[in-house]
C-alpha cells in the first residue's frame, strides 16, 4: 500500500520501502494459492518437509564427514552441483514461482535498481533456499577448522546463497519470453528428460567412484571446481582452515565478485525488458519460408496418397505437439540410456537393446487419443474398413520410419560397447519382431481402449476417470506383445542352447520378416474394430 501512494505523489519507491512490500507480497501470493486447494496446500506442506528432512539429513552427513581427507572436494562439488541445479531450473520449471515473470512489474512506477534487492530478498522465501542454506550451513561445518575458518564459514554461507538465487533470477528474467512462449513449454516438458539423463549419470559416476577406490577420485576436480564461484566459497572455508589465507581471500573475493556480477546482469536484462516491446509475436515475412514449404521440402519424399499425408501429420504432431514431442524424446533418450549405460557398467548384454524398441513400441498406442478433438475430422474418412486400415497402416509406417533404424542404431551401439558383435544379427531380429509385435498391439489398443489426452496439464496424459483405461492399454498391450515375440525367443534360445551360433545370423531376416508378417495381421484385425467402433472412439477421445 505504501508503494502505491508513493506513486501516486509522484515519488520512485526506494529499495528500503521496497524490500518488505516484496516480501509480503510473496507471502500473499504463497498463502493465497494454498488457499485455492487442499492438495495445493497438502502438495506443498509434503514438498516441506522432504526438504526439511533431507536437508538435516544433508546437514548430519556433511558433519559426520568432519575430519575427512577429502571432505572438501566433496563438499566443494556440492556447491557446484547446487549452483548447476539453480542454473538450469528455471528453464525447466518456469510455473514453479509465480514471482518468476518480471513482465508483470513493466506497467508499475518501478525502477529496476530497486527491483533487484526486493526480488532477490522475496527468492530467499522458499523451500530451494532452504535446502540451499542446509547445504551451505553443512559443508560449512563439514570442512571448517580454526577461528580463521569460521570466519570464512560465515562469509561463505550468504555468498553461496545469493549467488545461486542471483543466478537463477538472472537465467530466468533473460529468458522470460522464452519460458512462456510455446518453445519454453516444449522446454518444460523435457524436464523429466533431464533429470533421467542426470540420474543415470550420478548412477554411473557412483559405481565408478566405488570401483576406484573412493572420494580420491574427486580431488583433481574438486581442484578446478574451487576456483569456480559460488562453489569458490566453500573452497575458501578450507583454504582459510588450513592457514593459505591469501587463496581463501582471493576465493571469497572471486564469489563476491561473481555476485555482483550477476546482480549486475540480472538488474541490465530487467531494463531491458521494462523498456523493450516483445516482438515474439510480430509476424516476420520469409518469402524463402513461405516458398519452402510450397515446395514441400523433405516431405515431397514421403509416398503420394492417403498414406503420404497421413505419414506427414503423425510426423508433424512429433516436431509440433509439446506432448508427442516429449513422448518421442523421452522414449529415444531412454531407449538409448539403458543398454548403453549397463554396457558401460559391464552389467548388460546385448538384448538390452530390444528396450529402446519397446519404448518406441509404445508410441503406437492410443493413436487416436493422440489426435485430441481434431480427431473428428479423420473420423469423416474412416466409414470403411479399407479406410480405417489405411488409416493404421500409414501412422505405423510414420512411425517405421523412425523407429525401425533406431531399434538397428541401439544394437549396433550396444554391440560395440559390449564388444559382442557376432550377437548383432539375432539382437537386432528379436527386437524388431518385438517392435512388429508393439505396433500390432498398439494399432489394436488404439481400437478398443481409446482415451483423451488433456492437453492443459504437462503431466497429464489421460483424462480424469480415464488413467485406469490408459494403463491397462499399455499393460495388456506389453504383455501380448511379449507372448507374440515367444516363437523368436524361443528360437533364438533353441539356436544358443543347442551351440548352433554359425546360424544366429539367420534370426536377422526372420525377425524382419516376422515383424512385418504380425504387424500386417495387427493392422487386419484392429481395421474392422476401428471402423465399426467409430463413434465410441470420437466421445472418448473428446473428454476432457
Amino acid at each position: 500500500m505504501g508503494t502505491g501512494r508513493a506513486a501516486t505523489a509522484g515519488q520512485v519507491p526506494s529499495r528500503a520501502a521496497l524490500t518488505p512490500v516484496f516480501v509480503r507480497l510473496k507471502l500473499s501470493l504463497l498463502r493465497n494459492g494454498l488457499r485455492q486447494s487442499a492438495k495445493r496446500k497438502a502438495a506443498y506442506i509434503l514438498s516441506l518437509a522432504f526438504t526439511l528432512f533431507f536437508g538435516a539429513l544433508l546437514v548430519l552427513l556433511l558433519v559426520l564427514l568432519r575430519g575427512h581427507e577429502h571432505a572438501a572436494a566433496l563438499v566443494v562439488l556440492l556447491g557446484g552441483l547446487v549452483a548447476l541445479g539453480w542454473a538450469v531450473m528455471p528453464l525447466f520449471f518456469p510455473g514453479g514461482d509465480e514471482t518468476l515473470d518480471p513482465t508483470r512489474l513493466v506497467m508499475l512506477p518501478l525502477r529496476p535498481g530497486a527491483l533487484v534487492p526486493a526480488l532477490l530478498a522475496a527468492s530467499l522465501v522458499g523451500t530451494g533456499p532452504l535446502f540451499t542454506l542446509c547445504l551451505a550451513v553443512g559443508a560449512v561445518l563439514a570442512v571448517a577448522h580454526g577461528a580463521a575458518g569460521v570466519v570464512a564459514g560465515v562469509l561463505a554461507v550468504p555468498l553461496l546463497l545469493v549467488c545461486c538465487v542471483a543466478l537463477a533470477r538472472a537465467v530466468a528474467t533473460a529468458n522470460v519470453r522464452l519460458l512462456t512462449s510455446r518453445k519454453g513449454r516444449d522446454l518444460a516438458l523435457l524436464s523429466g528428460l533431464l533429470i533421467a539423463l542426470g540420474a543415470q549419470a550420478v548412477n554411473f559416476g557412483a559405481q565408478r567412484l566405488s570401483e576406484a577406490g573412493g572420494l580420491d577420485r574427486l580431488a583433481p576436480v574438486a581442484d578446478v571446481v574451487r576456483w569456480l564461484p559460488p562453489a569458490a566459497a566453500l573452497g575458501a572455508v578450507d583454504s582459510a582452515s588450513g592457514g593459505a589465507y591469501a587463496t581463501a581471500a582471493g576465493q571469497l573475493l572471486l564469489s563476491a565478485a561473481a555476485a555482483a556480477g550477476l546482480l549486475w546482469s540480472w538488474q541490465r536484462s530487467l531494463t531491458r525488458l521494462m523498456v523493450t516491446p516483445d516482438g515474439s509475436t510480430v509476424a516476420a515475412a520469409d518469402p524463402g519460408r513461405t516458398k519452402d514449404r510450397a515446395a514441400g521440402g523433405s516431405w515431397g519424399l514421403l509416398p503420394g496418397g492417403r498414406t503420404g499425408a497421413v505419414m506427414q501429420r503423425t510426423l508433424r504432431y512429433v516436431l509440433r505437439d509439446p506432448k508427442t514431442k516429449a513422448a518421442w524424446v523421452t522414449a529415444l533418450a531412454v531407449g538409448l540410456i539403458v543398454p548403453v549405460f549397463n554396457a558401460l557398467q559391464g552389467t548388460g548384454t546385448i538384448y538390452f537393446s530390444c528396450f529402446g524398441a519397446g519404448m518406441l513400441g509404445v508410441q503406437m498406442y492410443n493413436q487416436f487419443g493422440q489426435d485430441t478433438s481434431a480427431f473428428w475430422m479423420v473420423a469423416q474418412t474412416l466409414a470403411t474398413p479399407r479406410q480405417a486400415y489405411e488409416e493404421l497402416r500409414a501412422r505405423a509406417l510414420a512411425l517405421a520410419l523412425v523407429t525401425v533404424p533406431y531399434t538397428v542404431l541401439v544394437t549396433a551401439v550396444t554391440g560395440a560397447l559390449l564388444d559382442d558383435w557376432a550377437a548383432v544379427p539375432d539382437a537386432t531380429g528379436v527386437a524388431l519382431g518385438l517392435l512388429g509385435a508393439m505396433l500390432a498391439t498398439g494399432a489394436v489398443a488404439s481400437a478398443r481402449f481409446p482415451y483423451s489426452v488433456p492437453q492443459d496439464g504437462a503431466f497429464k496424459n489421460a483424462a480424469p476417470g480415464q488413467g485406469g483405461l490408459a494403463w491397462l492399454s499399455v499393460l495388456l498391450g506389453m504383455v501380448s506383445s511379449a507372448v507374440l515375440c515367444a516363437p523368436l525367443i524361443v528360437a533364438t534360445v533353441w539356436l544358443h542352447v543347442a551351440d548352433l551360433h554359425p546360424y544366429l545370423w539367420l534370426m536377422l531376416p526372420a525377425g524382419a520378416a516376422y515383424a512385418l508378417l504380425i504387424t500386417w495381421a495387427g493392422l487386419r484385425v484392429a481395421a474392422p474394430w476401428t471402423a465399426a467402433r467409430l463413434p465410441e472412439i470420437l466421445t472418448a477421445v473428446s473428454k476432457g
